[in-house]
């Protein structure tokens, strides 16, 4: 009974009412006896005995009877206490009773201690959960259903896991957070990532009229890209650089396409790099991404886990947060390595992070044209340009810089490659560059020892020459 305060109350008063009772029978049993305590109590005794002045042993012996039935009644009555639901929704132990100035105030405090103590798993915010593999988006697509991720594939020769001094990885992992084996980091979507999307059914997704070979479309490219072979596979570092957005709906993305089919309905494209989107995450830190489509980003893909595609594998790499180290004018420069590449003896299409930590894979059968190979492969930067006000936006490309300002100061891609039908890294040939508006971002290539292949690209945006 300890605790529910209400129903003890209750049933305090059925045993002193009772208790009353026996007073005011005994004292009617005494011609001389003092008043009754309370008028209630002496009408209730004389109507047990029939007459409050009856003396006789008779009458003492039925009182007595109805006396002790009331007191076994009483304490003989079962107390039920149901589980009481919060305002948090969280049911209360079951013989608890709400005092509702008191306990609601308890429980606001308790929420006010949780909200100082449970901090966010990253200084950006993310949440990041760490979900079971097989839990994973990916299997609720019909084609995965009770499957497990494969085991790691054979890498495509010539490529060496070498250390980097300094290679970026993401915030979550600053302080040491880290996803136990059999589990995967996924970063929470909350509530207002979906309401800053224009509908439900369009989160997670770019819009429908993105074409790289349109410049009608807001969509702005400055890319070296690679067609006229077969490729089943392309690698590259990218530098990591916080170019300004200065729009909500336009961002700012560096990254590597293979692509297939046309450019019409049926484009296939696999995507990964650095994104900056307000829209996507709320904030303007650079975020490893991955996008997929089949249809020419009319229905099918998404961005990284926001729907059924892409199987991950890696605890250690959450795709869609955001990456640290970044690079900064005139300091220190920063970037990844990312390899894309089919694998020859299942066919899926496998993607790696940094220096051989291999993330997961897009399954084969989720593509039309890409099932075989990719015909183009592009390496790049893009930006929306909404021209909200009527004139170009000045979202940055890249670090904001144009290409001829070089190192330190542009961003950069190097070491670009390929992977051949029989899974072997090759320089890239054929080589082409486009910038569709060179005045606002532009590119230049090169080719050097250290670097390989490499480009300097980006730009400002709004300039002088660029209205």
């Amino acid at each position: 009974m300890k605790g529910d305060s209400g129903l003890w109350t209750k049933q305090r008063n059925n045993e002193a009412g009772c208790y009353a009772i026996h007073n005011t029978i005994g004292q009617t049993q005494n011609a001389d006896s003092k008043p009754t305590t309370t008028a209630a109590a002496q009408k209730l005794a004389s109507s047990l005995l029939f007459t409050t002045t009856s003396t006789s042993t008779f009458s003492f012996v039925p009182m007595l009877v109805v006396f002790f039935l009331l007191l076994f009644a009483s304490l003989s009555t079962p107390v039920f206490s149901s589980p009481i639901v919060s305002d948090s929704g969280h049911h209360l132990p079951a013989n608890q009773t709400l005092r509702p100035g008191k306990e609601l105030h308890k429980l606001k405090s308790i929420r006010a201690h949780l909200r100082k103590i449970n901090k966010p798993a990253s200084s950006d915010g993310d949440v990041i959960d760490c979900v079971l593999s097989h839990l994973q988006p990916a299997f609720d697509h019909p084609e995965l259903r009770g499957q497990k991720p494969l085991d790691p594939p054979e890498r495509p020769k010539g490529h060496e896991k070498t250390e980097t001094a300094a290679e970026s990885f993401q915030l979550w992992t600053d302080s040491g957070e880290s996803c136990p084996e059999g589990t995967i980091p996924i970063r929470r979507t909350t509530e207002k990532d979906i309401l800053r999307a224009s509908s439900i059914r369009r989160f997670g997704r770019k819009p429908r009229s993105v074409r790289r070979d349109s410049t009608g479309n807001g969509h702005e490219h400055a890319v070296l890209f690679s067609n006229g072979e077969q490729y089943y596979g392309a690698k590259a570092s990218i530098n990591v650089w916080t170019p300004r957005v200065t729009d909500q709906y336009e961002f700012s993305l560096s990254q590597i396409w293979v692509i297939s089919g046309s450019f019409g309905h049926d484009l296939n494209t696999i995507e990964a790099g650095w994104q900056v989107s307000p829209e996507l995450y709320g904030d303007n830190y650079p975020r490893f991404f991955t996008y997929w489509t089949t249809d020419a980003y009319q229905a099918t893909g998404c961005y990284n886990l926001l729907c059924s595609g892409f199987v991950q594998t890696n605890n250690r790499i959450a795709i869609g947060a955001a990456i640290s180290p970044r690079s900064s004018f005139r300091g220190r420069q920063f970037d990844i390595g990312l390899m894309v590449w089919k694998d020859p003896k299942h066919g899926h299409w496998w993607l790696e992070f940094g220096s051989g930590l291999l993330v997961g894979y897009w399954p084969d059968f989720l593509f039309s044209h890409l099932r075989s190979h990719a015909s183009m492969v592009q390496f790049g930067g893009e930006i929306v340009n909404r021209r909200s006000s009527g004139i170009h936006t000045s979202t940055q490309m890249g670090s904001g810089h144009f290409a001829e300002e070089g190192f330190g100061k542009a961003a950069y891609f190097r070491n670009l490659q390929v992977v051949d039908w029989d899974n072997n890294l090759l320089p890239l040939t054929n080589l082409h560059l486009l910038a569709d508006h060179s005045n606002c971002y532009d590119i230049r290539q090169g080719r050097n020892n250290a670097w390989g292949t490499y480009f300097y690209y980006g730009g400002p945006g709004r300039n002088v020459r660029c209205p």
